[in-house]
Parts: structure tokens; sequence; C-alpha cells
């Protein structure tokens, strides 16, 4: 059985038993960090009372409440254009991207990146603090992505990617009623229009495995749980093709609708085994409520 990390377990916590200010009970309660040190927790947000985050070195404290410090900054209420940070401790950052933020720069576009948003932000909490790209998400799909803190994380990541990761989940919205689940198997490559091929000959490109089965579905739309046995480029977008069912406003693929103004691809979950303490750690992120719209009564 997979052993299985709780996510943003608390470094510490305890329950107040006298009224008193958050900072100067922080302060008692950690002697042995410098005054500085604690000030820094509370300023990143670490610190919650009774499961909310707070920076307010003022806020009153009555018996009863519960004060937890979080292991590095795991709760964030940061507010950054274009993704909200779902983890961080010392090896990896975990980000939910919006839809239309590239993952990093293209020729045409250099700042309005889910790399340069996330860099620019935490380097305003230290100038020393880096990211590494691990992994990228299409501009137009939203969801799940991972960042290494280190360049030693990130080439651990990247070099055993297809054994460290043991769930990739999608929601895809496509393009007619999909009547059951299945398996599409082929053999992908690039084209010099970098578009992505698909083939039965294994001669043709690299194996891609992906799973799918339908949540709901009408006679024209049909929203789908996809699961990567593999990890290739635009893979789900070229099966769901494959399928007969393009992922809408996906004309790249084949999509003749634009019905929720996006294309409707969202990576729900990821799961992989945590590059410091071999651990598996699972990140989630609901598909937008657009996706499921077509299919109220």
């Amino acid at each position: 059985m997979k052993k299985r990390n709780v996510i943003n377990k608390p470094e510490a916590e305890w329950i107040v038993e006298e009224p008193t200010e958050l900072l100067e009970y922080l302060f008692e309660k950690m002697p042995a960090r410098s005054r500085k040190a604690v000030k820094g927790i509370l300023g990143r947000g670490q610190v919650s009372v009774n499961g909310r985050a707070t920076t307010q070195f003022n806020d009153m404290l009555e018996p009863g409440d519960r004060v937890e410090i979080e292991t590095r900054t795991g709760k964030h209420d940061a507010k950054i254009r274009g993704l909200k940070i779902l983890h961080e401790d010392r090896d990896i950052i975990v980000i939910d991207k919006e839809a239309g933020l590239l993952s990093i720069a293209s020729e045409t576009e250099k700042q309005m990146t889910a790399f340069r948003q996330l860099s620019d932000y935490l380097q305003t909490l230290h100038p020393k603090n880096r990211i590494f790209i691990v992994h990228r998400l299409d501009r137009d799909t939203s969801g799940v992505m991972i960042f290494a803190k280190n360049k030693q994380v990130q080439q651990k990541l990247q070099n055993d990617w297809g054994s460290i990761v043991s769930e990739r989940t999608y929601i895809a919205l496509v393009e007619g009623k999909v009547e059951k689940g299945g398996t599409v198997t082929s053999w992908l490559s690039e084209n010099k229009a970098l578009i992505m091929r698909s083939s039965q000959n294994p001669e043709k490109g690299k194996k891609a495995i992906t799973h799918y089965k339908v949540l709901k579905s009408n006679n024209n739309f049909s929203l789908l749980q996809v699961n990567l046995e593999t990890g290739r480029k635009n893979q789900v977008r070229v099966h769901m093709q494959d399928i007969g069912h393009p992922i809408v406003r996906d004309k790249k693929y084949g999509a003749q609708t634009n019905p929720i103004k996006r294309m409707g691809l969202h990576a729900q979950a990821l799961e992989f085994k945590h590059p410091a303490t071999d651990e598996y750690v699972r990140f989630e992120s609901t598909a937008p409520a657009s996706f499921s719209r077509l299919f109220k009564n």
C-alpha cells in the first residue's frame, strides 16, 4: 500500500488558555526562535487561528482558540494574478493555474506567465527564492501544476517523472454524446506545424495511453474524467479527437464549438512521490463550474 503524506500538517499547534495578543503568544510559545524569525512566520501567513490564516500581530486570542503554525508557507492567501498557491515546502511549490496563462515564456510573451508571476511573488518574500519548471500545462488548460524550489529537485522529478507520478487526472468537456468510457492507445509525434499526430504504428512516435470515463452527457456534450497512463504533449487533446469527441474550443484538434468561451480541459489532480520524503502526496483543484452548466435540467 502506498504511504500518503498529510499535506499542510501543522508544525506546531496550541490551545490558548488566557486572553492575549497573537504576537505576544507566539513569542511565548517559540522561545528558541528570534523575535525577527517569529515575526517572519506570522508575516508569511504561516499562522492560523481556528483554521483561518492571519498575518495580524495584534489579533486578540481568547481561551479555547487553536493556534497552528504551518510548515514553511503551506497556507497562502496571496493574490497572484492568474494562479493560486496550493502548497509550498522547502522542495516544491504547487499551484492552481487559470486558463489563459502560459506556463513559461514564449517568443511572444515573456512576462505574463505562471513561472514569472510566481517567481516575482516569491522574491518579494526573499530575494534569493527561485523556482524551476518541472512540467507544463497548455495555455488554455487550467489546474494543478508543480514547480521545484531548487535544481536538484527539478532534475529528480523530471528524470523520474514516469515512476514518481502515480496519478494525473483531468476533467474534459468534449463535443457530442460519449456513450461509455474506454482506453485510447496510440503513438504520438509532432509535425513541422507543431501539431501532434496520432498513429497506430509503433514506429511513428511515442506510446501514449489515456483512460476515460463518462461523468455527465447529453446530446451535444459530455463531461469526462480522464486519467493519463503516460504524459505526452497534448495527449488528452489528441486522444479526444481520436475518439471523435474533441475538447470544446480546441480548434487545433477538431472542435467546432465554443460553449464556455474557453477550452474545456482542467488538470484536476496530481499525485506523486515527494522528492524529499518518498511519501505519496496528492493535490486537487475543483473543475470550473462552467464545465457542468451545460448539463443542468
